[in-house]
C-alpha cells in the first residue's frame, strides 16, 4: 500500500470533498468507501499520487451515493410514500478496516506493525519506538507484511488479539505522542467492546477511559508535563473513573483475567488514591507480578520497579532496576528519580539531564531538563 499517512491524508481529502459541495457526513462515508476500495485495489497497483487517487474515489462514491439518494427519493415521492422516523444509523467502517489489515497469513507482530502504519496513523519512526527496535528494522517488516499479502483477496478478518493490540498501541501513542489519537482509539474500542462479549475488550475500554480520566492534569497550560505526583487530582474526570471501575469490575467477575484487565486494575489504584503519598503501591506491586505471568516485557518490568520503589524504598526500586537494560527508554529516567529518592541528588541531576536528551517527544524533554536544573540549584544554593 501507499506510505502515506492515513491519518494526515484522510481528513484533506474529507476537507476537499466538502469544499466542492458535499456535506461533512456524506464526505465522510464516501472517504471511507474510498479507503476500503484503495485496501483492495493498492497492493497490486499502487497509485503515483495517493490523495489525488483517494479524492478521485471518494468524489465517484459520493456522486453514485448522491445519484441513488436522488433516486430514491423520486421513487418515495411519485408513490406518495413517508419515509418512516428516527435516526439514520451512520456508516463506519474504521473498525472492519482494523480487522481487514489484521490478516489471518500474518504474524500477530507484523499484523499490528501493518495495521499501525496503515490505518492507525503512527509513523514507522512511531510503531518502532512502541516495539523497542531500530526504525530500519520495523520498515522491512512492515514492507515484508505488505509483500505478503499483496494479491491475497482481503475477506478474512485478522483475529480479535491483534485488533487489541493495534488499539492499544494507537491509544498508547495518541497518550503520550505527537498525534492525538485517544479519541479514535477508545471510539472504536467502545464499538468493539458493543459487539463482543470478551471480558479482555472491557478491560481495554476500562483502561483507556481510567487513563483518558487523567489527561487533562498532566500538562499545564503552557504544555509542560506534569508528573503523577504533582497532578491536580481535583481535575481528573470522575465520570469517566467511575464508567472505567464499573466496566472493569463487570470485566473482574467474569474470572477471565488477561492482560488488559490487570493494567486497568492498576490505573484504577492510582485513580482512587487521593495522592501518591496514599497510593495502595503494595497492591500496584501484586498486580504487576499478575501482569508480567501474562506478558514478560521490559517495559512492564520497568514500570514494576519504579513501583517497588514506592512501595518498600527507593534502594528496593534501584535493586528492581539494575537487573534491566540500561538502553531501555525511560530506564535512566527512572533511575534518576529512585535516586533522587535515595538522597543522591548530584548523581540523579547527572541523569535526569542525561535522560532529557534522548526522551521521545519534546513535553518529556523539556521535564527532564527543568528536573535536572532544579536538582542542580538546590546542590549549589
Amino acid at each position: 500500500m501507499n506510505e502515506s499517512l492515513l491519518r494526515e491524508l484522510v481528513p484533506a481529502v474529507i476537507g476537499i470533498l466538502v469544499r466542492r459541495g458535499a456535506d461533512f457526513a456524506a464526505a465522510e462515508d464516501a472517504v471511507q468507501e474510498a479507503l476500503i476500495r484503495a485496501l483492495e485495489a493498492w497492493p497490486d497497483d499502487p497509485p503515483r499520487d495517493a490523495k489525488a487517487w483517494l479524492v478521485a474515489a471518494a468524489w465517484h462514491k459520493f456522486l453514485d451515493a448522491t445519484r441513488a439518494e436522488t433516486s430514491r427519493r423520486g421513487r418515495e415521492l411519485a408513490v406518495e410514500v413517508e419515509p418512516p422516523a428516527g435516526p439514520v444509523p451512520a456508516t463506519d467502517d474504521s473498525l472492519w478496516l482494523y480487522f481487514l489489515c489484521a490478516h489471518p497469513s500474518l504474524p500477530i507482530g507484523s499484523a499490528v506493525a501493518l495495521t499501525l502504519r496503515a490505518v492507525g496513523g503512527l509513523t514507522t519512526r512511531q510503531i518502532a519506538t512502541a516495539y523497542l527496535v531500530p526504525e530500519a528494522t520495523m520498515a522491512q517488516r512492515i514492507s515484508r507484511a505488505k509483500r505478503r499479502i499483496s494479491g491475497l483477496p482481503l475477506d478474512r478478518p485478522g483475529d480479535l488479539a491483534t485488533v487489541l493490540r493495534v488499539l492499544y498501541l494507537v491509544f498508547n501513542e495518541g497518550y503520550t505522542g505527537d498525534i492525538d489519537l485517544v479519541a479514535e482509539a477508545i471510539r472504536l474500542t467502545r464499538q468493539l467492546a458493543a459487539a463482543t462479549d470478551e471480558p479482555e475488550v472491557a478491560g481495554l475500554l476500562a483502561l483507556m477511559l481510567l487513563h483518558h480520566a487523567r489527561r487533562a492534569s498532566r500538562t499545564g497550560p503552557d504544555g509542560r508535563l506534569i508528573p503523577l505526583a504533582e497532578q491536580d487530582r481535583s481535575h481528573w474526570d470522575t465520570v469517566l473513573i467511575a464508567e472505567g471501575v464499573e466496566i472493569l469490575q463487570a470485566a473482574l467477575a467474569r474470572d477471565r483475567l488477561g492482560e488488559y484487565q490487570t493494567q486497568a486494575a492498576i490505573a484504577a489504584l492510582h485513580a482512587d488514591a487521593p495522592s501518591t503519598a496514599e497510593t495502595d503501591w503494595v497492591q500496584i506491586v501484586e498486580w504487576y507480578d499478575e501482569l508480567l505471568l501474562r506478558t514478560d516485557t521490559p517495559v512492564i518490568r520497568l514500570n514494576r520497579a519504579v513501583a517497588v520503589g514506592e512501595a518498600d524504598g527507593p534502594r528496593a526500586g534501584l535493586a528492581a532496576l539494575a537487573d534491566l537494560d540500561p538502553n531501555l527508554p525511560r530506564h535512566t529516567a527512572a533511575r534518576a528519580y529512585l535516586l533522587e529518592r535515595a538522597g543522591d541528588l548530584e548523581q540523579a541531576a547527572t541523569l535526569y539531564a542525561e535522560a532529557s536528551r534522548t526522551a521521545t517527544n519534546l513535553p518529556e524533554r523539556d521535564h527532564l531538563t527543568r528536573e535536572a536544573a532544579r536538582l542542580r540549584q538546590l546542590l549549589h544554593s
